[in-house]
């Protein structure tokens, strides 16, 4: 299955969370695979993935970094696909896990599951890791499995927040939560970047949530508030703030996973929409 899409223009920040690279200015099409970790385990994980391509079903030519995407309760990944193959678009990969208890359709939903997610999202990670460097996959040698970024919306916000705990991976260098909050032992370890999405008349997940997540953070930090809007309507193309959405989050990618300084410069025009949305930064040069 191929997707032509387009990147929105990006139009901020500060910082150098990466060794520069220039990313990518264009729109790659976008092919999507699945797949499952751990097939016989007592979690499966059923991962989606979608990629950069030149048209056809093959990987475009070089390394991209990875994004890790974790969909909110009752949801999936494919119901996101209007942000994420976008991001792919503009020169990432990104994988997302279906969970086995919070995704819709599971057979046993919890809420409560939610606080075994970032162990699952770090299980996807690791298995993108053996499958960049098995020959014969069609991904290997295409992952820049040293650049990664977590993502995720609602309770997969709480589950990106929820990877940043000490002891993680350097391979993780920065996060986007969605309409998400912290979670017991987030946002420790190594300071990394971490930017906050959250609409100011979100009924489900408070905005004060979301605040208090950015109030806990000790690195480099953004907090892009929706004005008006609720739990992700957002997310929705040709919805209200969802250009300037986008094109913040792919500036923030650009810069934390691609080191690029212009996208770091492009950051605050990015995220500034009058009447749209806020911006508050502490990303540091």
């Amino acid at each position: 299955m191929l997707l032509v899409t387009g990147c929105g223009p990006a139009t901020a920040a500060t910082g150098q969370p990466a060794p520069a690279r220039v990313a990518p200015t264009g729109a790659y099409a976008v092919g999507v695979r699945t797949f499952t970790v751990d097939a016989r385990s007592a979690r499966p994980l059923p991962v989606t993935v979608w990629y950069p391509t030149r048209g056809g079903a093959a990987v475009a030519d070089g390394r991209f970094p990875v994004v890790l995407y974790s969909h909110g309760l009752h949801s999936l990944p494919e119901s996101h696909a209007g942000l994420t193959t976008r991001w792919a678009a503009a020169g990432f990969v990104v994988a997302a896990p279906a969970y086995p208890h919070t995704r819709r359709g599971a057979a046993r939903f919890s809420r409560a599951d939610v606080r075994h997610q970032p162990a699952d999202a770090w299980r996807v990670i690791r298995h993108l890791v053996r499958l960049d460097a098995r020959g014969a996959d069609p991904l290997a040698g295409h992952l820049d499995v040293g650049r990664m970024a977590a993502a995720g919306h609602s309770a997969g916000g709480f589950t990106t927040a929820g990877m940043f705990t000490s002891g993680r991976s350097a391979r993780l260098r920065a996060g986007i939560v969605l309409a998400g909050g912290g979670m017991a032992g987030s946002f420790a370890g190594p300071a990394a970047p971490v930017l906050f999405v959250h609409g100011t008349d979100d009924r489900i997940v408070p905005p004060s949530v979301g605040r208090a997540g950015y109030d806990r953070t000790t690195g480099p930090a953004a907090f892009l508030s929706v004005l008006g809007q609720g739990h992700g309507e957002y997310l929705i193309p040709g919805r209200r703030g969802f250009d300037p959405v986008l094109a913040t989050t792919v500036d923030f990618l650009r810069w934390t996973l691609y080191g690029d300084p212009a996208a770091a410069r492009r950051l605050p025009d990015s995220a500034r929409s009058p009447g749209v949305t806020r911006y508050e930064s502490r990303l540091t040069s």
